[in-house]
């Protein structure tokens, strides 16, 4: 089978520190594929090397089916790439950024009109085309940004960490952008902090210090590297529950693993949750806090990221 990417022990060393160890996955024709982790984890050094950026220390990366180091000038037509900061200038309005683009990739004059009338169209900025780039929101500045991306068609694009700092609905309509990318064969490998982001990817690896520690589709992840239950709590003062119970877990007199906020609610991490629920309630009540509503629900993928984060 040939796939859209793939990485084969994929590493990269700055010196003694190494930033990429032995990456290794799959990204299949025409799906979203979320590479998740921390700041320094790996991300973007692994995307400059899937793009011919940086050349890896050593193992291979493969792009529609052709290694990356002997074949980046054929590559590199065939792909799109949308970095962390917008690649936008802001002095230019709209329709001058795209046409820029669109001669950048070589576009004819013939396919530029066309590719310029659908990046448009897509993005909603008919209309807008005089605007200079600095006056627009966010959102719209990233709708630009992808817009001039796959001015030429591309069929894979990069997206390193696309939505950071954008609105919540800007990124659920860049999102369905995406899923409009991919309604036409294009394969969208992504970097994101928003776990209900990572939710709506077909696959998923976990990185951290440079290392794949989960690989596949969020419900795949969340079986394999969730052994645990989750106790989502409705406290009377999440605040002091979360310090209660971090405390409790501390001091070895509760035995759960992981204790986060979630929203106004409190998630507590443990095995055999049923067994440990009454003592959890206990000690909330002990400091003058009333537990709420206590569930033993299905994992999060956040639950299971923070889970995965702090195991290794």
């Amino acid at each position: 089978m040939t796939f859209a990417l793939s990485a084969r022990d994929l590493t990269k060393q700055f010196g003694d520190f190494t930033a990429v160890d032995g990456v290794q996955f799959d990204v299949h024709h025409g799906e979203i594929f979320g590479f998740l982790g921390p700041n320094g984890s790996g991300k973007t050094t692994t995307i400059r090397m899937m793009l011919g950026l940086l050349q890896p220390s050593a193992g291979e990366a493969e792009i529609l089916g052709m290694p990356v180091r002997e074949h980046i000038g054929e590559i590199r037509p065939r792909v799109g790439y949308m970095s962390q900061r917008f690649s936008l200038y802001n002095d230019l309005t709209v329709i001058q950024n795209l046409e820029f683009y669109g001669k950048a990739y070589g576009l004819t004059n013939t396919e530029l009109k066309a590719s310029l009338a659908k990046a448009l169209e897509m993005s909603g900025l008919t209309g807008r085309e005089n605007a200079l780039t600095r006056d627009l929101s966010g959102g719209w500045r990233q709708r630009l940004a992808l817009s001039a991306a796959i001015l030429h068609r591309p069929e894979v694009i990069f997206l390193d960490e696309p939505t950071a700092g954008v609105d919540p609905v800007s990124r659920r309509e860049f999102w369905d952008l995406l899923y409009q990318l991919v309604s036409e064969n294009i394969t969208v490998f992504v970097t994101t902090h928003y776990m209900d982001e990572a939710e709506h990817c077909h696959r998923l690896a976990f990185i951290q210090r440079g290392k794949i520690i989960a690989y596949g589709s969020p419900e795949e992840i969340k079986t394999d590297m969730m052994k645990a239950q989750v106790l989502e709590i409705e406290p009377s003062d999440a605040v002091r529950a979360m310090k209660v119970l971090r405390a409790l877990k501390n001091e070895a007199k509760l035995p759960i693993q992981e204790v986060e906020y979630y929203g106004a609610l409190v998630h507590v991490v443990a095995p055999n949750m049923k067994k440990h629920k009454k003592a959890i309630a206990a000690g909330l009540r002990k400091a003058n806090i009333d537990p709420g509503q206590m569930s033993i629900i299905e994992p999060t993928l956040e639950d299971v990221f923070i889970a995965s984060m702090k195991a290794k």
